[in-house]
């Protein structure tokens, strides 16, 4: 279940470092070539409620499989695109199968351990895969790229994908099938109402804050997004249970991982093009230089479940929280001066160990106190909100840069050649992109001190303690 996870979220960053390579191979602008991303994260994060429903109506384990299936075939529909349009589609449609698939492992997962210390074990290789693998997946998007091509970064999973169909009936046990319906009105207005916001933020980057169709997208997506939450008031069984929300610190918890991730699916997209375009490394050095982020983040995050019975959930959250925004500022530093090992190595380093301290703790908030037949929506509402935090976060920061690039393009530097020139544009673009991510960052731990609160998970007890103690007389 894991390895499949795996390869979904790797789909998310492994096209990151082909990025320039699609760009020049399919004609798209600076600002249309974030579709690449979002295409993805978009489906993916507006059908993860609908797929998590799925599960419960179908069987996890058929719907899982399904998921994989559709996720294979697109990924090689993708790696044969020869036109963006084509390329647009089969990212949307391995969104679809990703969303299908990936709640199944995360319910799984909560179903079968018990909430203490052994969910949090669990939790903690999860999350390391998670997060790992989005780091991972820059690695070998650099070593696919530069040996093969970038089309290779979609090919990769069809074999993968093959081997986990034939796998998962072997290893996976069916769960019984609940009577319900599907809430497709509320699947159809949530993914067209973030989508409509994504698009008025892309076109607004290229375009500017006034134009027309930008501001028609924006309306557009108040309307639907209004007609979501009018219709998961009313609807028998609504994919989104606002119940969920009622928690407060639950919904902290919520709202800080899609402010996190907001800022850190933008940090993967512009650095990536900061190292290839500016720095001038080739795709492999490129996903080489983020092995640091990599392996600090998967290290940390396997040591954080022996340190939250010690120190508790909040406190963790918070000392990550500084390590993040202290490299995000760093980062928003950046010009075509920069080195890697004065500008961008220390950086990496500081958000590897705050990201694995904090998305642990974050996720166990997230999935505390949540009534079994909640299980699956709050599952897949973790992944919500990383994938549309990813893809709203992205765009907002394409948006700023795009305005912050118009403004340094109107005021050239005197004496710099047109290389010169172009890199300072880019560098100016991105360093502001860096320092609004930041300022995510900054949000989020504002968020996680004032709305959660600060409970410890309670320790399981040894099964032959408690038989010894019940043993002792009262």
């Amino acid at each position: 279940m894991l390895g499949a996870q795996l390869m979904i979220i790797l789909d998310v960053t492994v096209v990151n470092i082909a990025l320039p390579h699609i760009q020049s191979g399919l004609h798209f602008t600076a600002t249309s070539l974030s579709w690449v991303l979002n295409g993805y994260t978009l489906t993916f994060g507006g059908l993860l409620l609908l797929g998590g429903r799925a599960g419960d109506i179908l069987g996890r384990r058929r719907t899982f499989i399904a998921g994989i299936a559709v996720f294979t075939l697109a990924s090689l529909a993708g790696g044969l695109a020869n036109s963006a349009a084509l390329l647009l589609a089969a990212r949307a449609l391995q969104g679809a199968g990703g969303a299908l698939a990936s709640p199944a492992v995360l319910a799984l997962i909560v179903g079968s351990f018990p909430e203490g210390r052994e969910r949090t074990r669990a939790l903690g290789v999860y999350t390391g895969v998670v997060m790992g693998g989005a780091s991972l997946g820059l690695v070998l998007g650099g070593v696919i790229t530069e040996w093969l091509s970038w089309r290779w970064v979609l090919f990769i999973n069809v074999p993968i994908g093959l081997l986990v169909i034939a796998a998962a009936p072997l290893f996976v046990g069916e769960t019984p099938r609940q009577p319900g319906r599907f809430d497709l009105a509320g699947a159809i207005t949530s993914t067209a109402g973030v989508a409509a916001l994504v698009y008025g933020f892309i076109r607004a980057a290229s375009s500017g804050w006034g134009d027309r169709t930008a501001v028609v997208s924006f309306a557009a997506a108040a309307v639907l997004l209004a007609a979501f939450l009018l219709t998961e008031t009313r609807a028998r069984q609504p994919i989104t249970p606002l119940r969920l929300f009622a928690d407060v610190s639950r919904s902290g918890s919520f709202v800080a991982r899609l402010l996190l991730v907001a800022g850190m699916f933008g940090m993967f997209f512009f650095l990536t093009q900061f190292i290839q375009d500016i720095l001038g490394f080739s795709p492999l050095r490129a996903g080489v230089a983020f092995l640091p982020l990599t392996i600090t983040l998967f290290a940390v995050s396997r040591t954080v479940p022996r340190l939250m019975p010690a120190f508790g959930a909040k406190p963790l959250m918070i000392a990550g929280m500084l390590p993040v925004i202290a490299g995000m500022a760093w980062l928003s530093r950046v010009s075509p001066a920069t080195g890697y090992w004065s500008g961008v190595f220390g950086p990496m380093v500081l958000l590897g160990a705050g990201m694995g301290i904090v998305f642990v703790p974050l996720t166990t908030a997230s999935l505390a106190g949540v009534r079994p037949e909640d299980s699956g929506a709050a599952s897949s509402m973790v992944n919500v909100m990383q994938q549309v935090g990813g893809s709203l976060g992205l765009a907002v920061l394409v948006a700023v840069f795009g305005t912050a690039s118009r403004d340094a393009a109107r005021h050239p530097v005197p004496g710099l050649s047109a290389v010169a020139q172009q890199h300072h544009v880019l560098a100016h673009g991105m360093s502001t992109a860096f320092l609004l991510a930041a300022i995510f960052d900054a949000v989020t731990l504002l968020v996680i001190a004032a709305l959660i609160r600060g409970r410890r998970p309670q320790p399981v007890p040894h099964p032959a303690r408690e038989e010894e103690e019940e043993a002792v007389p009262a």
